[in-house]
Protein backbone atom coordinates (compact mmCIF):
# COMPACT_ATOMS: atom_id res chain seq x y z
CA UNK A 1 0.00 0.00 0.00
CA UNK A 2 3.05 2.06 0.34
CA UNK A 3 4.57 4.50 -2.28
CA UNK A 4 7.88 5.94 -2.77
CA UNK A 5 8.53 9.64 -1.73
CA UNK A 6 7.68 11.03 -5.37
CA UNK A 7 4.56 9.63 -5.64
CA UNK A 8 2.95 11.19 -2.74
CA UNK A 9 1.22 13.85 -3.91
CA UNK A 10 -1.95 15.27 -2.12
CA UNK A 11 -4.23 13.46 -4.71
CA UNK A 12 -2.55 10.09 -3.95
CA UNK A 13 -3.23 10.79 0.33
CA UNK A 14 -6.68 11.47 -0.93
CA UNK A 15 -6.72 8.70 -3.29
CA UNK A 16 -5.44 6.31 -0.26
CA UNK A 17 -7.98 7.80 1.86
CA UNK A 18 -10.74 7.01 -0.44
CA UNK A 19 -8.97 3.21 -0.40
CA UNK A 20 -9.08 2.98 2.95
CA UNK A 21 -12.83 3.91 3.26
CA UNK A 22 -14.09 1.81 0.55
CA UNK A 23 -12.48 -0.75 2.88
CA UNK A 24 -13.92 0.30 6.38
CA UNK A 25 -17.33 0.78 5.20
CA UNK A 26 -18.46 -2.23 5.29
CA UNK A 27 -17.54 -2.80 8.96
CA UNK A 28 -18.98 0.23 10.74
CA UNK A 29 -22.19 -1.05 11.25
CA UNK A 30 -20.55 -4.23 13.20
CA UNK A 31 -18.79 -1.44 15.32
CA UNK A 32 -21.71 0.71 15.99
CA UNK A 33 -23.54 -2.56 17.12
CA UNK A 34 -21.21 -3.74 19.32
CA UNK A 35 -19.45 -0.62 20.63
CA UNK A 36 -16.62 -1.66 19.77
CA UNK A 37 -13.33 0.12 18.56
CA UNK A 38 -12.44 0.59 15.18
CA UNK A 39 -8.76 -0.88 15.67
CA UNK A 40 -8.37 -2.84 12.52
CA UNK A 41 -8.88 0.99 10.51
CA UNK A 42 -6.03 1.73 12.72
CA UNK A 43 -3.97 -1.38 11.43
CA UNK A 44 -5.06 0.19 7.81
CA UNK A 45 -3.72 3.70 8.59
CA UNK A 46 -0.48 2.50 9.80
CA UNK A 47 0.25 0.47 6.93
CA UNK A 48 -0.48 3.10 4.90
CA UNK A 49 1.61 5.70 6.20
CA UNK A 50 -0.57 8.16 7.44
CA UNK A 51 -0.12 8.13 11.29
CA UNK A 52 3.05 10.13 10.79
CA UNK A 53 2.73 11.24 7.57
CA UNK A 54 1.65 15.27 8.92
CA UNK A 55 5.21 15.15 10.37
CA UNK A 56 7.71 17.77 8.29
CA UNK A 57 9.95 15.62 5.99
CA UNK A 58 13.09 17.04 7.76
CA UNK A 59 11.99 15.33 10.71
CA UNK A 60 10.73 11.89 9.00
CA UNK A 61 7.56 12.54 8.13
CA UNK A 62 5.98 12.94 4.77
CA UNK A 63 5.05 16.56 5.23
CA UNK A 64 1.55 16.14 4.20
CA UNK A 65 0.34 19.41 3.91
CA UNK A 66 -2.64 20.59 6.41
CA UNK A 67 -5.48 20.66 3.38
CA UNK A 68 -4.43 17.31 2.47
CA UNK A 69 -4.91 15.96 5.75
CA UNK A 70 -8.07 17.44 6.37
CA UNK A 71 -9.43 16.12 2.93
CA UNK A 72 -8.15 12.39 4.40
CA UNK A 73 -10.18 13.00 7.40
CA UNK A 74 -13.40 13.51 5.51
CA UNK A 75 -13.15 10.87 3.13
CA UNK A 76 -12.62 8.10 5.99
CA UNK A 77 -16.16 10.31 7.46
CA UNK A 78 -18.19 9.78 4.77
CA UNK A 79 -17.69 5.83 5.74
CA UNK A 80 -16.82 5.65 9.18
CA UNK A 81 -17.48 8.61 11.47
CA UNK A 82 -15.82 6.74 14.37
CA UNK A 83 -12.24 6.10 12.71
CA UNK A 84 -12.66 9.82 11.11
CA UNK A 85 -13.28 11.57 14.42
CA UNK A 86 -10.67 8.99 16.62
CA UNK A 87 -7.85 9.72 14.00
CA UNK A 88 -8.72 13.74 13.70
CA UNK A 89 -7.63 13.44 17.75
CA UNK A 90 -4.27 12.68 16.81
CA UNK A 91 -4.06 14.55 13.70
CA UNK A 92 -4.38 17.76 15.28
CA UNK A 93 -1.86 16.84 18.53
CA UNK A 94 0.63 16.01 15.40
CA UNK A 95 -0.31 19.25 12.91
CA UNK A 96 -0.36 21.29 16.38
CA UNK A 97 3.20 20.08 17.35
CA UNK A 98 4.23 20.69 13.90
CA UNK A 99 3.00 24.13 13.58
CA UNK A 100 4.67 25.25 17.25
CA UNK A 101 8.07 23.78 15.19
CA UNK A 102 8.08 25.16 12.11
CA UNK A 103 6.41 28.33 13.64
CA UNK A 104 7.78 29.33 16.93
CA UNK A 105 10.98 26.61 16.78
CA UNK A 106 9.40 25.11 20.03
CA UNK A 107 11.13 21.93 21.17
CA UNK A 108 8.21 19.68 19.56
CA UNK A 109 10.89 17.93 17.00
CA UNK A 110 11.61 14.79 19.37
CA UNK A 111 8.15 14.10 19.59
CA UNK A 112 7.11 14.47 16.02
CA UNK A 113 10.59 12.44 14.99
CA UNK A 114 8.68 9.44 17.06
CA UNK A 115 5.27 9.82 15.55
CA UNK A 116 7.04 9.40 12.37
CA UNK A 117 9.76 6.74 13.32
CA UNK A 118 7.51 4.42 15.41
CA UNK A 119 3.75 5.05 14.05
CA UNK A 120 3.10 6.72 17.56
CA UNK A 121 -0.93 7.57 17.84
CA UNK A 122 -1.52 10.16 19.88
CA UNK A 123 -4.59 10.51 21.98
CA UNK A 124 -5.88 13.95 23.47
CA UNK A 125 -7.47 14.34 26.58
CA UNK A 126 -8.43 18.20 25.48
CA UNK A 127 -12.07 17.59 25.64
CA UNK A 128 -11.96 17.46 28.92
CA UNK A 129 -10.06 19.70 29.88
CA UNK A 130 -9.57 22.75 28.23
CA UNK A 131 -8.96 26.05 29.79
CA UNK A 132 -9.79 25.14 33.29
CA UNK A 133 -7.60 21.41 32.97
CA UNK A 134 -8.55 18.42 35.45
CA UNK A 135 -7.11 16.30 37.37
CA UNK A 136 -4.28 16.99 40.28
CA UNK A 137 -0.67 16.92 40.37
CA UNK A 138 0.68 16.94 43.35
CA UNK A 139 4.75 18.47 43.77
CA UNK A 140 7.18 15.44 45.08
CA UNK A 141 10.93 14.97 44.85
CA UNK A 142 12.14 14.96 41.10
CA UNK A 143 8.49 15.99 39.67
CA UNK A 144 4.98 15.50 40.38
CA UNK A 145 2.33 12.82 41.07
CA UNK A 146 -0.75 13.04 39.20
CA UNK A 147 -4.36 11.87 39.91
CA UNK A 148 -6.71 12.17 37.38
CA UNK A 149 -9.72 10.39 35.29
CA UNK A 150 -9.68 11.80 31.68
CA UNK A 151 -13.25 11.63 29.38
CA UNK A 152 -13.59 11.33 25.76
CA UNK A 153 -10.08 10.00 24.98
CA UNK A 154 -10.63 8.96 21.41
CA UNK A 155 -8.81 6.52 20.18
CA UNK A 156 -6.83 5.47 23.60
CA UNK A 157 -7.08 1.65 22.56
CA UNK A 158 -4.80 2.35 20.00
CA UNK A 159 -3.21 4.69 21.80
CA UNK A 160 0.89 4.95 22.88
CA UNK A 161 1.18 8.34 24.11
CA UNK A 162 -1.90 10.65 26.15
CA UNK A 163 -1.57 14.05 25.52
CA UNK A 164 -2.88 15.56 28.35
CA UNK A 165 -2.83 18.27 31.55
CA UNK A 166 -3.15 18.33 35.26
CA UNK A 167 -3.75 21.47 37.38
CA UNK A 168 -0.91 22.14 39.96
CA UNK A 169 -1.85 24.27 42.87
CA UNK A 170 1.80 26.82 42.61
CA UNK A 171 1.84 28.29 46.13
CA UNK A 172 3.61 31.24 44.13
CA UNK A 173 1.94 31.62 40.66
CA UNK A 174 -1.44 30.07 42.15
CA UNK A 175 -3.13 27.21 40.38
CA UNK A 176 -1.70 26.32 37.44
CA UNK A 177 -2.27 23.60 34.52
CA UNK A 178 0.75 21.55 33.27
CA UNK A 179 0.68 19.96 30.25
CA UNK A 180 2.85 16.61 29.16
CA UNK A 181 2.55 13.76 27.63
CA UNK A 182 2.10 10.26 29.06
CA UNK A 183 2.97 6.67 27.90
CA UNK A 184 -0.24 4.59 28.13
CA UNK A 185 2.36 1.86 29.21
CA UNK A 186 3.61 4.05 32.12
CA UNK A 187 2.42 2.74 35.68
CA UNK A 188 -0.80 3.60 37.47
CA UNK A 189 -2.56 4.61 33.91
CA UNK A 190 -5.48 2.57 33.38
CA UNK A 191 -8.20 2.73 30.45
CA UNK A 192 -11.68 2.27 31.95
CA UNK A 193 -14.38 0.47 29.98
CA UNK A 194 -16.76 3.66 29.65
CA UNK A 195 -17.56 4.06 26.12
CA UNK A 196 -21.49 3.28 25.40
CA UNK A 197 -23.06 5.93 23.41
CA UNK A 198 -25.50 7.32 21.21
CA UNK A 199 -23.04 7.72 18.07
CA UNK A 200 -19.94 7.38 17.28
CA UNK A 201 -19.52 4.26 18.90
CA UNK A 202 -16.40 3.22 17.59
CA UNK A 203 -14.33 5.81 18.76
CA UNK A 204 -13.46 4.10 21.73
CA UNK A 205 -13.35 7.58 23.51
CA UNK A 206 -13.22 5.73 27.25
CA UNK A 207 -11.83 7.23 30.16
CA UNK A 208 -8.15 7.08 31.33
CA UNK A 209 -7.45 6.85 34.71
CA UNK A 210 -4.43 7.94 36.26
CA UNK A 211 -3.24 6.88 40.03
CA UNK A 212 -0.27 8.28 41.02
CA UNK A 213 1.12 8.67 37.97
CA UNK A 214 4.76 9.99 38.71
CA UNK A 215 5.69 12.41 36.33
CA UNK A 216 9.09 14.06 35.82
CA UNK A 217 9.85 17.73 36.15
CA UNK A 218 11.45 17.58 32.79
CA UNK A 219 8.49 15.96 31.16
CA UNK A 220 6.31 19.24 31.91
CA UNK A 221 6.30 20.93 28.14
CA UNK A 222 4.15 23.83 29.31
CA UNK A 223 2.38 25.36 32.12
CA UNK A 224 -0.06 28.48 31.99
CA UNK A 225 -2.68 30.13 34.27
CA UNK A 226 -6.21 28.18 35.29
CA UNK A 227 -8.97 29.15 33.32
CA UNK A 228 -7.24 31.52 30.99
CA UNK A 229 -6.92 32.04 27.45
CA UNK A 230 -3.23 31.46 26.72
CA UNK A 231 -1.16 31.42 23.48
CA UNK A 232 -1.11 27.58 23.11
CA UNK A 233 -4.60 27.67 23.14
CA UNK A 234 -5.21 29.99 20.20
CA UNK A 235 -2.96 27.79 18.23
CA UNK A 236 -4.79 24.48 19.36
CA UNK A 237 -8.46 26.70 18.31
CA UNK A 238 -7.11 27.45 14.81
CA UNK A 239 -5.29 23.41 13.86
CA UNK A 240 -7.51 21.50 15.42
CA UNK A 241 -11.42 22.32 14.85
CA UNK A 242 -11.20 22.18 11.06
CA UNK A 243 -9.79 18.84 11.13
CA UNK A 244 -12.19 18.12 13.75
CA UNK A 245 -15.26 19.25 11.77
CA UNK A 246 -13.80 17.82 8.85
CA UNK A 247 -14.94 14.36 10.34
CA UNK A 248 -18.54 15.44 10.96
CA UNK A 249 -18.67 16.93 7.47
CA UNK A 250 -17.63 13.42 6.04
CA UNK A 251 -19.98 12.42 8.22
CA UNK A 252 -23.26 14.45 6.60
CA UNK A 253 -21.60 14.03 3.29
CA UNK A 254 -22.03 10.28 3.39
CA UNK A 255 -25.85 10.95 4.29
CA UNK A 256 -26.40 13.38 2.18
CA UNK A 257 -24.61 10.75 -0.73
CA UNK A 258 -27.18 7.97 0.60
CA UNK A 259 -30.32 10.11 0.98
CA UNK A 260 -29.99 11.22 -2.74
CA UNK A 261 -29.51 8.04 -4.31
CA UNK A 262 -32.44 6.44 -1.91
CA UNK A 263 -34.60 9.44 -3.70
CA UNK A 264 -33.68 8.62 -7.24
CA UNK A 265 -35.28 5.64 -6.90
CA UNK A 266 -38.84 7.26 -6.05
CA UNK A 267 -40.83 9.27 -8.49
CA UNK A 268 -39.99 12.87 -8.66
CA UNK A 269 -42.45 15.66 -6.77
CA UNK A 270 -42.07 19.01 -5.89
CA UNK A 271 -41.88 17.88 -2.16
CA UNK A 272 -38.94 15.59 -2.88
CA UNK A 273 -37.81 17.60 -5.26
CA UNK A 274 -38.00 21.03 -2.57
CA UNK A 275 -36.07 18.86 0.15
CA UNK A 276 -33.21 17.34 -1.47
CA UNK A 277 -32.45 20.78 -2.83
CA UNK A 278 -32.42 22.07 1.52
CA UNK A 279 -30.58 19.10 1.84
CA UNK A 280 -28.13 20.58 -0.82
CA UNK A 281 -28.60 23.91 0.88
CA UNK A 282 -27.48 22.37 4.43
CA UNK A 283 -24.18 20.24 2.85
CA UNK A 284 -23.15 23.63 1.29
CA UNK A 285 -23.55 25.70 4.60
CA UNK A 286 -21.26 22.86 6.89
CA UNK A 287 -18.57 22.77 3.62
CA UNK A 288 -18.63 26.44 3.12
CA UNK A 289 -17.89 26.60 7.08
CA UNK A 290 -14.91 24.29 7.33
CA UNK A 291 -13.57 25.75 3.89
CA UNK A 292 -13.58 28.53 6.09
CA UNK A 293 -11.78 27.49 8.91
CA UNK A 294 -9.27 25.28 6.88
CA UNK A 295 -8.17 28.97 5.22
CA UNK A 296 -8.07 30.73 7.85
CA UNK A 297 -5.71 28.07 9.74
CA UNK A 298 -3.39 28.02 6.51
CA UNK A 299 -2.92 31.92 6.73
CA UNK A 300 -4.05 33.27 9.99
CA UNK A 301 -1.47 33.94 12.89
CA UNK A 302 -3.11 32.49 15.96
CA UNK A 303 -5.02 34.62 18.59
CA UNK A 304 -8.03 36.02 19.80
CA UNK A 305 -9.64 36.99 16.67
CA UNK A 306 -8.92 33.74 15.07
CA UNK A 307 -10.04 31.79 17.72
CA UNK A 308 -13.26 33.53 17.45
CA UNK A 309 -13.11 32.73 13.57
CA UNK A 310 -12.14 28.78 14.23
CA UNK A 311 -15.40 28.69 16.93
CA UNK A 312 -18.06 30.84 14.87
CA UNK A 313 -16.81 27.86 12.33
CA UNK A 314 -17.38 24.95 14.41
CA UNK A 315 -21.30 26.32 15.51
CA UNK A 316 -21.90 26.98 11.95
CA UNK A 317 -20.09 23.59 10.43
CA UNK A 318 -21.77 21.27 13.04
CA UNK A 319 -25.38 22.78 12.98
CA UNK A 320 -25.55 22.51 9.09
CA UNK A 321 -23.93 18.92 9.66
CA UNK A 322 -26.56 17.66 12.15
CA UNK A 323 -29.48 19.51 9.56
CA UNK A 324 -28.20 17.83 6.99
CA UNK A 325 -28.34 14.51 8.26
CA UNK A 326 -31.99 14.94 9.83
CA UNK A 327 -33.19 16.05 5.75
CA UNK A 328 -30.84 13.24 4.89
CA UNK A 329 -33.60 10.95 6.73
CA UNK A 330 -36.55 12.63 5.57
CA UNK A 331 -35.51 12.72 1.89
CA UNK A 332 -34.66 9.39 2.30
CA UNK A 333 -37.95 7.97 3.91
CA UNK A 334 -38.76 5.23 6.14
CA UNK A 335 -36.04 2.78 5.06
CA UNK A 336 -33.60 5.45 7.27
CA UNK A 337 -35.37 5.01 10.11
CA UNK A 338 -33.90 0.68 10.28
CA UNK A 339 -31.06 -0.11 12.41
CA UNK A 340 -28.54 -0.63 9.89
CA UNK A 341 -28.80 2.10 7.59
CA UNK A 342 -25.98 4.58 6.75
CA UNK A 343 -28.01 7.42 6.91
CA UNK A 344 -29.49 6.39 10.45
CA UNK A 345 -26.04 5.61 11.97
CA UNK A 346 -25.10 9.26 10.60
CA UNK A 347 -27.38 10.67 11.95
CA UNK A 348 -26.25 9.61 15.63
CA UNK A 349 -23.03 9.90 14.60
CA UNK A 350 -23.49 13.69 13.88
CA UNK A 351 -24.80 14.76 16.85
CA UNK A 352 -21.41 14.53 18.79
CA UNK A 353 -20.45 17.87 16.63
CA UNK A 354 -22.67 19.68 19.68
CA UNK A 355 -20.32 18.49 22.62
CA UNK A 356 -16.68 19.83 21.58
CA UNK A 357 -15.19 23.06 22.90
CA UNK A 358 -16.18 25.43 22.08
CA UNK A 359 -20.31 24.76 23.15
CA UNK A 360 -22.45 26.97 21.14
CA UNK A 361 -23.34 28.91 24.40
CA UNK A 362 -19.81 29.96 24.91
CA UNK A 363 -18.62 30.10 21.37
CA UNK A 364 -21.44 33.06 21.74
CA UNK A 365 -20.31 34.34 24.76
CA UNK A 366 -16.41 34.78 23.19
CA UNK A 367 -17.71 36.01 19.96
CA UNK A 368 -19.93 38.36 21.71
CA UNK A 369 -17.11 39.68 24.35
CA UNK A 370 -15.08 40.39 21.39
CA UNK A 371 -17.65 42.34 19.20
CA UNK A 372 -17.96 44.56 22.36
CA UNK A 373 -14.46 44.66 23.18
CA UNK A 374 -14.68 43.26 26.38
CA UNK A 375 -12.04 41.30 27.63
CA UNK A 376 -12.24 37.46 26.57
CA UNK A 377 -11.20 36.51 30.19
CA UNK A 378 -14.10 37.45 31.71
Amino acid sequence: MLATTETKTPQYWLDMADKIAAKIGAAAAAHDRDGSFVAENYDLLREAGLIGAAVPVELGGDGLDYRTLCGVVRRLGKSCGSTALAFSMHCHQVAVAAWRWQHMQAPTDALLRRVAAENLVLVSSGGSDWLQGSGSATKVEGGFLINARKIFSSGCQAGHILMTSAVYDDPEAGPSVLHFGLPFSAEGVTILDTWDTMGMRGTGSHDVELKDVFLADAAVSGRRPQGKWHPLFHIISMIAFPLIYSAYLGVAEGARDAAIEAAQRKPANPALIALAGELQNSFWTAETAVASMIATAETASPGPETTNLAMIGRTVAGRAAIRTAELAIELAGGSAFYKGSPIERAFRDVQGARFHPLQEPAQKELSGRLALGLDIDG
